[in-house]
């Protein structure tokens, strides 16, 4: 397909402290016990999109992240793995490592999707339309825990957050309009150009842009060689696109689209040119083709440049581990409703035990839980709802529900832990409760505590 993918891993990303660390960079988080970007890896592996680019922050997550795809991956992808500055952005980071990009299209994805889309479904209608940029865009996630979780989250997850305003055309296949973060409090500006060019726009509030997009090669690197203040792909780079498609300032292909005046000759071979690569290109002409025409519909006088859109079915499974309650429900589908996505073999009781874990007497491991590789539970112990990483320790009548459990993780008698997430080598002493709890890595709770909506880490060196 001559595709090159970029995978942006990020670093140590503030929003997912205390869970993140040195030692535990964002790619490494664990999604049912396999590290999150490994989602993202075998996801395109399956479209063949083998030559690819990680992109991580900082020297530390680099060597993390570097590791190991060298251990798991580099037999079966062809991947270098750069380093890039810490917080500059998405589009930082893709100039950081623009020098390597040679092939003619680009994918863009972000290192925290856990989907079954296929990426090369955005791909090919990327150049099914001769897109300068399209975007996957994916029916907005609804957040909260499915049931015990707090008030809090249950009133968030009646409805789904509005994560963008989108403006599409009656085709569903381009992106005519969108507003992100801070742009959603304010009033629609809507260009006059767009809407008497299409006729007629959609606007969505329901789709989320899941951080998967593919570009024009020459577009891209003309945009971050020239807009150097542009720091990310969603809210500087797609907008400009979007905002210029009937205005392009852009050069196809690195050649200079024709100008409506100049040496008319000339024009004239090159307009010809471009409406020979637009009948080659589209079955039907889209309303930029339409707009670009010239008196009478001759040859194209005005500029433009495609963006397009990819939506996802309802029917398929698409969030990113951007935030701490997308940890808790990412770990939660993955083990539940979007099991197909663990790669794992469930039992008949719908759950997962690794042959090497260890049960008491009386010990319940329900529907929709993982219990991972040498972990071992004492008597009268229940876990619903949860996953359990590896060569954990857990005492006797301990009770996880709605919680993820990491590796090397010690749990005395008598602890009930809930709506929590309990980092590597966590000690939780005799009788502590814990509820909407986040316990960072290697952090001991003293016996006998009890703990509700608290972030309980060892301060940074």
């Amino acid at each position: 397909m001559n595709f090159q993918v970029v995978v942006l891993a990020g670093g140590t990303s503030k929003e997912l402290v205390p869970l993140v660390s040195k030692e535990l960079p964002k790619a490494l988080l664990p999604v049912a016990n396999r590290p999150v970007i490994s989602y993202v890896l075998e996801l395109l592996e399956l479209s063949n999109l083998k030559d690819i680019i990680v992109a991580v922050e900082g020297k530390e997550a680099h060597h993390c992240v570097e590791h190991w795809i060298l251990e798991a991956y580099m037999d079966r992808l062809r991947i270098k793995v750069e380093r890039v500055p810490d917080d500059v952005g998405t589009a930082g980071a893709l100039r950081a490592v623009a020098h390597l990009l040679t092939a003619k299209d680009i994918l863009v994805v972000s290192g925290d999707i856990v989907s079954d889309v296929p990426p090369g479904a955005v791909a090919a209608a990327h150049r099914r339309h001769d897109a300068v940029v399209t975007t996957m865009l994916c029916p907005a996630p609804v957040s909260g825990p499915s049931d015990s979780g707090s008030s809090i989250a249950k009133d968030k997850a009646k409805k789904p957050r509005n994560y963008n305003r989108i403006g599409l055309d009656p085709t569903k296949q381009f992106l005519l309009y969108i507003a992100t973060g801070a742009e959603l409090e304010k009033d629609m500006r809507i260009q006059k150009s767009i809407l008497c060019a299409v006729g007629q726009m959609e606007i969505r509030s329901d789709l989320m842009d899941a951080h998967l997009y593919a570009f024009k090669r020459s577009v891209l690197q003309e945009i971050l060689n020239q807009k150097d203040k542009f720091q990310s792909l969603k809210q500087d780079v797609l907008p400009y696109l979007v905002r210029t498609q009937l205005s392009s300032e852009v050069l196809l292909n690195g050649v200079q689209q024709p100008e409506e005046n100049g040496n008319e000759k000339a024009s004239y071979q090159n307009n010809q040119e471009l409406l020979s690569q637009v009948l080659s290109n589209s079955s039907t002409a889209s309303f930029h083709e339409l707009y670009a025409l010239g008196p009478k519909g001759s040859i194209p006088v005005r500029r433009t440049h495609k963006c397009c859109v990819y939506i996802a079915s309802n029917s398929k499974y698409c969030m990113r581990l951007d935030s701490i309650q997308a940890f808790s429900d990412i770990n939660r589908d993955v083990i539940g409703d979007a099991s197909h996505l663990s790669g794992y073999s469930f039992s008949a009781h719908n759950n997962i035990i690794h042959p090497s874990a260890e049960l008491g007497s009386k010990t319940t491991v329900g529907p929709h839980c993982m219990l991972g590789e040498a972990s071992i539970m004492g008597d009268k112990c229940s876990v619903k709802r949860s996953v359990i990483g590896r060569h954990c320790r857990i005492g006797s009548n301990v009770k996880v529900v709605n919680s993820v459990v990491m590796n090397h993780v010690t749990i005395a008698d008598g602890c009930t832990i809930q709506n929590s997430v309990i980092c590597s080598n966590v000690q939780l002493q005799e009788r502590v409760v814990l509820k909407d709890c986040q316990v960072g890595a290697n952090f001991v709770v003293t016996i006998g505590s009890e703990c509700k909506g608290e972030a309980l880490a060892k301060k940074e060196k």
